[in-house]
């Protein structure tokens, strides 16, 4: 699989290049994913710009995209990692009980997780996820290493498609019908 052009972030966040992989998404009409905003109420705004200069969050959001591909509903979170340890404490207890509910909803709900130093992505279903997330709560490790994770879900970078989620969705749908 093609590994990540980390020369591509630079100037960049990762969210702003999924954000551009959607949009793509969306004109060929593969998708149509929506950020979602963070509400937030200003505490203080700088009179001569206009700009907020402090803020406070409203509520606890759920995650970051929420979609639908090819009339299957999805929802997901985008996380960076420098290291080969991706600390559980990046995801909280809502946005797990978010997509719990979506998987219950005969949705599917993931994370792809940018790891910096590798320069590569991928997509974590789920269950994966979950597999983590209970072991943590029953007293285990409080992080996940790169090495528990499946390679096959590399995300590539393929003709300005910048985080082509899509094969990698497609493939946990696959291990759904065939598990």
């Amino acid at each position: 699989m093609a590994t990540w052009n980390s020369r591509g972030l630079r100037g960049s966040s990762f969210e702003e290049m999924i954000n551009y992989t959607i949009e793509d998404y969306r004109t060929r009409k593969l998708a149509l994913i929506q950020k979602v905003p963070t509400p937030i109420t200003p505490v203080s705004i700088d009179a001569e710009s206009r700009h907020i200069t402090l803020a406070y969050f409203d509520k606890q959001s759920t995650v970051d995209y929420i979609g639908a591909v090819q009339g299957i509903p999805v929802c997901f979170d985008a996380k960076e990692c420098k290291t080969d340890t991706f600390p559980l404490a990046n995801v909280h207890e809502h946005q797990v009980k978010f997509m719990k509910d979506m998987e219950g909803q005969d949705g599917i709900a993931f994370l792809l997780i940018y790891y910096t130093e590798r320069g590569e992505v991928y997509y974590l279903p789920y269950r994966d996820l979950e597999l983590f997330w209970n072991r943590m709560l029953e007293g285990g490790r409080k992080s996940f290493t790169f090495d528990e994770i499946d390679r096959t879900y590399q995300v590539p970078v393929k003709k300005e498609v910048y985080v082509h989620f899509l094969e990698a969705l497609q493939l946990d749908i696959l291990s759904r019908e065939s598990g």
